[in-house]
């Protein structure tokens, strides 16, 4: 791979996702000091919280599967990227993506990552 665009490229994704992530804390901010009601400032702030517990569980059960699946390429002592591999692999992003919808389906309603109850 020619490293000269893969640069640029890269370079253009962190800029695209400060910028998100900045208009966003903004907008919150807005709100916040123009005394919005309490109600969808405490709600705003919710699901923020609600969105970053669940992000933490996708990405860790994707993670952990990933782990395995690696495990698993290297306890059949494949050196090479083959189809196959690459298929594992993607089977073990996937798995995770499943483990986690479980995972998230099995919380109780009242309970769903919504942080510790009041």
């Amino acid at each position: 791979m020619n490293v000269d665009i893969l640069i640029p490229i890269t370079l253009f994704i962190a800029v695209a996702y400060a910028i998100k992530v900045t208009v966003e804390a903004y907008t919150r901010r807005r709100i916040i000091e123009t005394r919005g009601s309490e109600e969808l400032v405490r709600a705003l702030l919710e699901g923020e919280t609600r969105r970053r517990r669940q992000s933490s569980l996708q990405w860790g059960a994707v993670m952990v599967a990933l782990a395995i699946g690696f495990g698993l390429v290297e306890l059949a002592g494949v050196r090479d990227v083959t189809p196959g591999v690459v298929a594992l692999l993607l089977g073990a992003t996937g798995f995770g993506h499943l483990a986690y919808f479980l995972l998230e389906g099995r919380l109780p309603e009242g309970r769903r990552l919504e942080g510790p109850a009041k």
